[in-house]
């Protein structure tokens, strides 16, 4: 384990340390402890930080439901990712439940050789997330009111 999750050994490439969604708090340093390396010139990080605002509308907090596969859909969004830009290692990892503003919702690193990569890949990465794996986010607005938003981001 390094941070807080158990390092992934089952990945075909290696390339992906793990690839989580948790109901347990997030920390992107636990990212980067799995991805660095003495070959990588740059790990480029991530944080989706659970912010007090959206559209004009104060927001009091949010809360994240997954579908049953997200953990797996997860995994294969950071696989092909990594076949997608050789040479990075990553790490990714998604929350679930009840957060509260300044809460990390998404985090993740990339490390690679070259900064370009790396930042490109960690782009990517963040992208395919929010687009693919089935994770709905619940506002809950000052007031009282509440709103379903279709995806993650």
């Amino acid at each position: 384990m390094r941070g807080g999750f158990d390092v992934d050994e089952r990945s075909a490439s290696g390339r992906v340390a793990f690839a989580e969604v948790s109901a347990s708090p997030l920390f992107v340093e636990w990212c980067v402890d799995a991805v660095a390396s003495d070959s990588a010139g740059a790990v480029v990080t991530f944080s989706g930080v659970v912010r007090d605002h959206d559209d004009g509308r104060s927001v009091a907090r949010l809360s994240y439901t997954g579908h049953p596969s997200a953990g797996d859909v997860i995994r294969q969004v950071a696989d092909d990712i990594a076949a997608a830009h050789p040479g990075v290692r990553l790490a990714v990892a998604h929350r679930i439940g009840d957060l509260a503003i300044g809460d990390v919702a998404l985090a993740c690193a990339v490390a690679s050789a070259h900064r370009g990569v790396a930042f490109a890949a960690c782009a990517a990465l963040v992208d395919e997330v929010k687009a693919r794996v089935p994770i709905w986010k619940e506002q809950f607005f000052e007031g009282g009111t509440s709103e379903w938003v279709g995806s993650i981001g």
